[in-house]
């Protein structure tokens, strides 16, 4: 597979322009701000975590479309911002989008880990989304 082929799932699911054009690495690029987001404090709500998780998902799907060389070529970009996530944030027992959603799409907390785990500091309108979960 090419970055054509990742440019044609991002296309696919109707991803903005901007991450088709960036491809793989710019999915990559725009994770590493996600994560470095999480580390400071997510100033954010809870819709835009979910879409931030969601291009981590996105993320993962357009790995299995590309070559070995454009996978190379990012893993350890990737490496480091999912570790940089991880130590900032903490795992949940639910599916941050419901257990209805995780089961449909076959979500588990072992191999799409972001959909189950919220920032340590979220911030206080991520806090107040969270709060009644």
């Amino acid at each position: 597979m090419s970055q054509d082929a990742v440019r044609d799932l991002l296309r696919r699911r109707g991803a903005p322009e901007h991450l088709v054009e960036g491809g793989l690495a710019g999915l990559v690029a725009e994770w590493e701000k996600t994560a470095q987001s999480v580390a400071t404090g997510y100033p954010l709500g809870l819709d835009d975590y979910l879409n931030d998780m969601d291009l981590r998902q996105l993320l993962n799907d357009a790995l299995d479309c590309a070559n070995d060389i454009a996978r190379l070529r990012v893993l350890e970009r990737l490496t480091r911002a999912d570790d940089l996530l991880r130590a900032h944030s903490v795992p949940m027992q639910r599916c941050l989008w419901g257990e209805a959603v995780a089961r449909y799409h076959g979500w588990e907390p072992e191999r799409s880990w972001w959909y189950f785990r919220q920032p340590r500091d979220p911030g206080p309108e991520l806090a107040e989304d969270l709060e009644g979960r």
